[in-house]
């Protein structure tokens, strides 16, 4: 399921720049290991990133702190109801003096793009920038213009305000790879922070050394696709969505009633792109069976779609994709 043998000297490397990587994050976020990992994994995959929590919890520093690691240019849109899509992939200008138009590119066109509050933005902007994200390209004027490599999408929503806001449809939230909940800090780590606050870390212009280059970045994403995943896993991943489809066949009737639609064939393609990168981060060139466990929750959540029976018993959509995971069995 390789196209080719990673070299001993190559999976080297890659541990040498996911540490970097790691240590220029962790002097940046407290706690948030998850989180860390959930955002190394879209970076190397290419696959983008839908983070849900209460405002507060770092997600835009988290961000930001991806990209200073790895020299990226970062960009952050902050979501409103009046965003158009033209503020997003960019516009023409009109020169008075030159008499022509000018074409001015948009904040999508950097290496990492931070979405704040995606749910706010209008269902048109959304569809703009989704097309970014699929495409990698923007179209202005009639001239196609590429997105950098690599290009990560990081959406977040806020769970709490519904006021104001525009649900993500299922089928565009599809398409983002892992969906990722944050939790909130333990007491230490929150002491930690108000520590860190008070040293300076934080201050404006206190901008970390890069721990690795975009180049770095590009060999990492060549190395997770040629990371070795069994043909007993991809069947054991096939499984997995299958089962969200034919529920009823394999997991409990009252928990299978709750789902209305299973996953697409993208969570499969997603368990095995993120699968790879996951190995990658543990250190080895193959996939074993925890990695795609360990992915289960994050690729799975936003794609299993629950009734309304689901939310009037508070049934968290969790607790059905532990009963699919215990379902099938592990190779």
């Amino acid at each position: 399921m390789s196209a080719a043998r990673i070299e001993p000297a190559e999976l080297a490397r890659a541990r040498q720049a996911l540490a970097a990587i790691s240590r220029s994050f962790d002097t940046r976020v407290v706690g948030q290991a998850r989180l860390r990992e959930t955002l190394l994994v879209g970076l190397m995959t290419g696959g983008h990133i839908l983070l849900e929590s209460v405002p507060g919890l770092a997600k835009t520093t988290a961000a930001q702190a991806v990209a200073d690691a790895v020299s990226a240019e970062f960009r952050r849109i902050q979501c409103t109801p009046d965003l158009l899509p033209s503020d997003i992939v960019g516009t023409q200008l009109y020169d008075a003096a030159q008499g022509t138009f000018v074409t001015q590119l948009g904040p999508v066109h950097a290496n990492i793009v931070l979405l704040d509050e995606i749910n706010r933005s209008s269902a048109k902007t959304q569809s703009a920038m989704l097309e970014a994200m699929q495409e990698r390209q923007t179209s202005i004027g009639g001239v196609v213009h590429p997105l950098p490599a690599p290009f990560l999408v990081l959406a977040t929503q806020n769970p709490i305000e519904q006021e104001g806001t525009y649900l993500l449809p299922e089928a565009q939230m599809d398409r983002f790879m892992l969906k990722d909940v944050l939790d909130y800090p333990t007491p230490a780590e929150e002491a930690e922070i108000i520590r860190r606050i008070d040293a300076g870390v934080f201050t404006p212009g206190q901008k970390p050394a890069a721990a690795a280059s975009l180049d770095a970045v590009r060999e990492l994403q060549d190395i997770v696709r040629r990371v070795y995943i069994d043909p007993a896993i991809v069947r054991y991943i096939v499984g997995l969505s299958y089962v969200t489809r034919n529920a009823a066949d394999y997991i409990d009737a009252r928990l299978a009633g709750f789902i209305e639609f299973g996953a697409s064939p993208r969570a499969s393609i997603a368990f095995s792109q993120a699968a790879r990168a996951v190995a990658l981060l543990d250190g080895r060139d193959h996939v074993i069976p925890e990695d795609v466990k360990s992915l289960a929750h994050r690729v799975l959540r936003h794609r299993l779609i629950l009734g309304f029976d689901a939310v009037a018993e508070q049934v968290p959509v969790e607790a059905v994709i532990d009963a699919i995971l215990a379902a099938v069995q592990t190779p």
